[in-house]
This record gives C-alpha cells, sequence and structure tokens, in this order.
C-alpha cells in the first residue's frame, strides 16, 4: 500500500515540513518564523494556529493534496511519562501539553500541530521517539533530593537517527555499539548509548554546560537567592534558564555566526563565553563516560551548530582522547519521524496511547 506521511518538527524560530511517500521524500522545507512575528505571542503554545497556516501554505506550495495524506507525524515534546517509539495523539495528550504538564519547549507544539491538521481529515495524528523518551534505569533516575527524580529529556529523535548513521557507516549495527552522542543546537543534550537504547541523558538543566539559549546547570544556591530576591517573576527565572540563558543572556543573540563574527572582530568577552561554552560541553561529554565504563566506541557530535567548525574543533580536541569523534552536521529528524509513523502504518509497529499521570507524581 502507499502511504503519505507529513511531518512537522517545530523549532524555537522554525518549523520544518515534509512529506514522504513511502520511504522517498518528495520534499522537506524549514520555514523561518521572524522573531518579531513570533514576539507577539506570549507564550509558545499560542504559536500554533500562526505555524498551522504556514504548513498549508508550504503544502500548497509544493502540490500536496491533502486528500492524500495517510498520516500526521510531530516531533515527540517534553511530557512526563514517555517511553520510546510512536504514539498516537489522543486528547489525553493534548490536553496535557496544554495543561503544562510538559516542561517548556517548542517541541510541544509537534503533537498539537499534528493533531490541528489531521482532525479535519479524519486521519490520525502521532508523535515518535519524544524528547522525553525514557529508556533509563532506576539507578540512572535518583537524585540527592528525594522528592526530586531525574527526568529523561535529549534530543532522542536525531541522536538514534544519527547513531544508526555512524554504526551503518562503519559496517556496525548501532545496537552492538557504545556511543556518547551530543546534539548541538538552541539547547544542547548529550547521550549515552548501549544496546540500541538511551541508558543516561544529560539535558539543558541537568548538565555541565550551557548553550546558545539555555544556561545548563548553575550553582543552586545562586539560584535560590535568585527566585527568593523579588527581583524576578516564576515566569522571568525559567525564561532565564530556558530561552534568555547562555549566549542570549551575554549577548542578545543566540546565533553563533553572529557571536564567531564578534570573536573574528576582535570582542574578548565573546571569545571567552565561546570558548566557555564548548569546554562546558566537552566536560559534559566526560560527565557520560562512566556510565559506560569507559567503553566507548565513538563519540557523535551532531545537530545545527554542529556546522560549526570553531565549536566542533575546541569541543573534538578535549574528548577525542576517550574515543574516536565523528561529527555528523545537521539532523535527520524528518526522515526518522515519517519512517517511524510508515512503520506504524504497515503495523510493524504499534502505537501506544500516553497515559496521563496525576501532577503530584510528575518529577520535578
Amino acid at each position: 500500500m502507499n502511504y503519505k506521511i507529513l511531518a512537522v518538527n517545530p523549532g524555537s524560530t522554525s518549523t520544518k515540513v515534509s512529506v514522504y511517500e513511502n520511504e522517498d521524500r518528495v520534499f522537506s522545507e524549514n520555514v523561518e518564523h521572524p522573531i518579531d512575528e513570533l514576539g507577539k505571542f506570549e507564550d509558545i503554545l499560542n504559536q500554533v494556529e500562526y505555524r498551522l497556516k504556514a504548513i498549508h501554505a508550504v503544502l500548497s506550495k509544493h502540490g500536496i493534496k491533502l486528500a492524500e495524506i495517510s498520516g500526521v507525524a510531530g516531533r515527540g515534546g517534553l511530557l512526563p511519562n514517555m517511553l520510546g517509539g510512536g504514539y498516537l495523539v489522543t486528547g489525553d495528550m493534548t490536553d496535557a501539553i496544554r495543561a503544562g504538564e510538559a516542561v517548556p519547549h517548542a517541541s510541544n507544539m509537534g503533537a498539537l500541530l499534528a493533531s490541528e491538521f489531521a482532525k479535519p481529515l479524519g486521519i490520525n495524528a502521532y508523535i515518535y521517539d519524544a524528547v522525553t523518551a525514557s529508556e533509563m534505569p532506576e539507578i540512572a533516575m535518583v537524585t540527592g533530593i528525594p522528592e526530586v527524580r531525574k527526568q529523561s529529556m535529549c534530543h532522542v529523535l536525531n541522536m538514534k537517527a544519527m547513531s544508526r548513521k555512524v554504526a551503518k557507516k562503519h559496517g556496525k549495527a548501532y545496537e552492538d555499539l557504545n556511543l556518547i552522542v551530543t546534539h548541538l543546537g538552541g539547547g544542547v543534550s548529550i547521550s549515552a548509548h548501549a544496546g540500541g537504547k538511551i541508558i543516561d541523558n544529560l539535558g539543558d538543566d541537568s548538565g555541565l554546560f550551557f548553550a546558545p539559549e539555555r544556561s545548563g546547570c548553575v550553582p543552586m544556591w545562586s539560584i535560590i537567592d535568585m527566585c527568593f530576591s523579588g527581583k524576578y517573576t516564576l515566569k522571568e527565572i525559567r525564561k532565564k534558564v530556558r530561552g534568555n540563558g547562555g549566549l542570549m543572556g551575554y549577548f542578545g543573540t543566540s546565533d553563533c555566526r553572529m557571536v564567531e563574527k564578534m570573536i573574528a572582530d576582535g570582542d574578548q568577552q565573546a571569545k571567552l563565553v565561546y570558548d566557555a561554552m564548548a569546554y562546558s560541553i566537552a566536560k559534559g561529554i566526560g560527565q557520560l563516560a562512566p556510565v559506560l565504563y569507559g567503553k566507548i566506541d565513538y563519540i557523535i557530535l551532531t545537530g545545527g551548530l554542529a556546522n560549526s567548525k570553531m565549536l566542533t574543533s575546541q569541543i573534538a580536541e578535549r574528548v577525542r582522547f576517550l574515543a574516536p569523534v565523528e561529527i555528523e552536521p545537521g539532523e535527520d529528524e524528518m526522515e526518522a519521524l515519517s519512517l517511524g509513523i510508515l512503520r506504524i502504518l504497515r503495523g510493524e509497529e504499534t502505537a501506544k496511547e500516553y497515559q496521563r499521570i496525576k501532577k503530584e507524581d510528575q518529577p520535578l
């Protein structure tokens, strides 16, 4: 049977849109959203209708007939209680996202966009390999505060796609390799892979690193003082951690190309902070080496920022003593999304249904 799958992947300032016909890509396009346009929306989730119009415009531009679409795949967001693989987008899932049960992130719009697009067509919407999909053992979830449990959070979709790509390049099976994979984007996440599973990871809030738009794990005592200083609202503190942290906090931009230009023009503060970011990411990679007992086949650097030779060379220089470094710029998320849903439509995999959990039982 012939299947056409629409995949949508919302990022902080863009929405990737693609259509696949079975395993073949019909088109893929990255729709950039002007910052001044996005600034009109108080919250990320308020952008759904705006981005939905952009998706329809792209499909019209490429002559895609809506009646031919078999299913819609949205990038999975940051909901708690998620496993790897595919999920049917249900009312429980979208209600949980709109109720704020997902950690704030642009990817949360994936399920909402897929659902809103699919409903009028009478077809199913899905997500696949959500950001918070967990395959971690219990030992990796215990923290030093009994009330707080570590939640898995990383770029699962692209990390697994790039892991399979590197494994294939070396004539090996992904399931047979031990890997540390780092996704470099507006946010950064690092994961340890063994036996075809992500057995531990460090997200924006738990690693020793910061990123273009994320503060990373900073000294808790200072954060506690800021929270109770009376100078900031809850929303403002959260924005300092996600959105206005990292390079954005220092320079008012998260565009590494602009920061690298500042460095080329002799800005010593820009050089210090940028070097510190690379230094911190390298520390994060080292932080996961003990998870694999130091037995690492490859370290993979991927994501949009892996195109920066200035950044990747600094990271690689510090970590290559652990394992060979493979640089795979960009991402294969659209293909990974589409092929995952194709397997579901063909009956090769079964889509799960999201089980909403009580607010008090969610990880802090």
